[in-house]
C-alpha cells in the first residue's frame, strides 16, 4: 500500500481507538473522533478532566487503532507516537481541519476544559487481511 493510499484509508474513518498509559502503569483506551493531516498527525478534542488527558500529560506516548470495525473489512492502521497540545497558529491550523470534518466541534470549542491533542507519529502499520496473503506496510517518521 502506498503512503497516499494509507492516508486515504485513515481519512475514510472518523472514529478510532486511542490508547494511553495511566500514572499507575495500566493501559486505558477510548474511542475518539479524529482527523489526520497530510503528515499523519492525528488530532482529537477532549475535556481536560478525562483520563486520557491526565495520562498523556504524564506520559505522552500514545497509540491509535483505526479501522477493523466493519464486518467483512479486515484492514487496520496502528499508529504510535507522541502527543502534544498545540497552541497559537499551529492550533488554529489544526482546528480548521478538524472543524471541516466535525462542524459540531465549533460548539464544543467553547465548553470549559476542551483541549485539542495531536499525536505526532513515529511508527505506523497498515494491515490488510482482506487478501491472501495479507499485505503489511510499515512507515516510520
Amino acid at each position: 500500500m502506498t503512503r497516499s493510499g494509507i492516508l486515504d484509508f485513515v481519512r475514510s474513518h472518523s472514529l478510532a481507538v486511542q490508547a494511553s498509559v495511566s500514572p499507575g502503569g495500566t493501559p486505558q483506551a477510548a474511542v475518539v473522533g479524529f482527523i489526520v493531516t497530510d503528515d499523519f498527525e492525528i488530532v482529537f478534542d477532549t475535556l481536560d478532566t478525562t483520563r486520557k488527558v491526565t495520562n498523556l500529560r504524564g506520559n505522552a506516548a500514545c497509540a491509535f487503532v483505526i479501522g477493523g470495525m466493519s464486518d467483512g473489512d479486515e484492514r487496520t492502521v496502528q499508529v504510535e507516537g507522541i502527543v502534544d497540545e498545540p497552541t497559537g497558529t499551529d492550533l488554529e491550523r489544526l482546528k480548521r481541519i478538524y472543524f471541516a470534518r466535525f462542524p459540531d466541534g465549533r460548539q464544543r470549542e467553547h465548553l470549559p476544559g476542551v483541549r485539542y491533542l495531536r499525536l505526532r507519529p513515529r511508527w505506523l502499520r497498515f494491515s490488510d487481511f482482506n487478501q491472501s496473503p495479507e499485505a503489511i506496510t510499515e512507515l516510520t517518521f
